[in-house]
């Protein structure tokens, strides 16, 4: 009877997971809600409220157990509220067009190395802004530059929105690296193996500047390998002739009153919470006992920043709810509901069968773990997701930080199928028709790099994190 409920649970989970992945966008959040609705009916604890605990058997700590009971992840979802609110305030106030124009500035000044500039502009807006979905503004300057300077768009399109998926894994306000903090600093806490300050701090210190280096690297590569010009794209070719591809005319930006106020107030917004974490953080602990946590910090500071750009930016208020910001975060957030609460109650209801048969097999081959972190986000659709679903597994098999953290940036494969909002963006933007999408789904011009920098970041990472955890 227990394996035929194990069986039937398997088959809810990933069922569920499928179901969604076929309706698409938010359907994938609500068909996760099914999946767990289902698998609380065949007996599995569906809680909404989450909650931790650890016993112990002696006085060593290797002698405790842990539960941590994370079912719906409603810090995560704050946090992605608070943070796409402010972005969205930004949006309407013109902030997020004075953001783009810098980046263009810059494109402007390397049109040559654009598959090197740009993907570096895109995870340093991601990082800032705490979601990729900031490279949809950019993808119409990559592609314009790209036409002027005769390089087809494809290549630093597919680079750039990689750059965007795999900066959310280093945004210091991103929900998937606030949730992965807090998870080891409260292992570290318990003393389960973890004999370093593992947190905040070292998880940026190890993130930060490995997606940097695999962006860099594989952005140079196709910068380096892009020998065949744009105007020799037979496609390209037949779009000029019939009219559909053509070059903008080049107008003045004129920046709305207020815009570069806003930008000013998010960016300092980003400044305050980083280092307020830092300063609370269990690497520092400058400030003891705070009374105020990263994660309420974080709401309240973004909330306050979205205030002050209202007000400033004269916003009308209204609009705030039908940009793409903000469609985009709340997609994500009714998502992370469903799939994270679908994945906990199968895991947390299994965690022993998980722990015997995964334990083994990920501490022998801890870069295991990155392989399923990376197939679990091409599904998921969110890194915040990922972490929250398929982290718990690695917990539970009792892996160390360094493989933890050095896998982490695999959660950012959500470009694997080509039904991506920032992937499929990107395809759109590109009327020259180099970026498309072949007929045997993997075949799109996303695949290769985004498998590359994430390989690249993965290596990295344990190399970081050897030194540093």
């Amino acid at each position: 009877m227990d394996t035929f409920l194990l069986i039937l649970q398997t088959v809810i989970l990933f069922g569920a997971i499928f179901l969604g992945v076929r309706i698409g966008g938010i359907g994938i959040g609500f068909c996760a809600g099914l999946g767990a609705l289902l698998l609380g009916a065949t007996g599995l604890p569906l809680k909404g409220i989450a909650s931790a605990s650890v016993s112990c058997s002696g006085d060593a700590a290797s002698t405790c157990t842990a539960s941590v009971a994370q079912y719906i992840p409603f810090d995560v979802v704050a946090i992605i509220m608070a943070v796409i609110g402010a972005i969205a305030a930004m949006q309407v106030a013109g902030g997020l067009d004075v953001l783009v124009n810098w980046a263009e500035k810059v494109l402007r000044k390397h049109p040559k190395h654009i598959s090197i500039y740009a993907p570096i502009l895109s995870w340093l807006l991601t990082i800032m802004c705490g979601t990729g979905n900031v490279s949809i503004a950019l993808a119409p300057v990559i592609v314009e530059v790209a036409k002027e300077n005769n390089v087809r768009p494809s290549r630093p399109l597919s680079i750039s929105v990689v750059a965007s998926q795999i900066g959310i894994t280093a945004s210091p306000i991103s929900a998937a690296v606030v949730w992965l903090a807090a998870q080891l600093e409260s292992m570290t806490n318990m003393g389960f193996g973890y004999t370093a300050n593992v947190g905040y701090v070292s998880l940026l210190a190890v993130s930060i500047p490995s997606s940097l280096v695999a962006v860099i690297i594989v952005g140079f590569v196709i910068s380096a390998t892009d020998h065949k010009p744009l105007d020799q794209d037979p496609e390209y070719a037949r779009r000029v002739a019939d009219g559909s591809c053509t070059l903008r005319a080049k107008e003045a930006f004129v920046a709305k009153p207020g815009a570069k106020a806003s930008v000013a107030v998010f960016i300092s917004a980003v400044v305050i919470i980083c280092i307020y974490a830092i300063l609370i953080s269990d690497n520092v602990k400058l400030i003891k006992n705070p009374a105020i946590d990263r994660t309420s910090g974080i709401i309240a500071i973004m909330l306050a920043a979205g205030a002050i750009i209202v007000m400033i930016g004269k916003v009308n208020v209204a609009e705030i709810l039908s940009v793409s910001t903000f469609k985009a975060g709340m997609n994500a957030a009714i998502c992370i509901i469903g799939v994270a609460w679908l994945g906990t109650v199968y895991v947390n209801g299994h965690s022993k069968q998980i722990q015997h048969l995964a334990g083994n097999i990920l501490n022998s081959q801890p870069w295991l773990l990155a392989v399923v972190l990376f197939f679990a986000s091409a599904l998921l659709y969110s890194q915040a997701s990922t972490a929250k679903a398929m982290m718990p597994i690695a917990f539970a098999a009792s892996m160390s930080p360094v493989a933890i953290v050095g896998s982490f940036a695999a959660v950012s494969g959500l470009f694997v199928l080509p039904t991506y909002p920032t992937l499929l963006a990107a395809v759109q933007m590109d009327d020259t028709g180099s970026t498309r999408i072949g007929k045997y789904v993997f075949n799109h011009p996303f695949f290769i790099p985004g498998v590359a920098t994430i390989a690249v970041a993965v290596a990295c990472a344990f190399g970081l994190g050897a030194l540093i955890l």
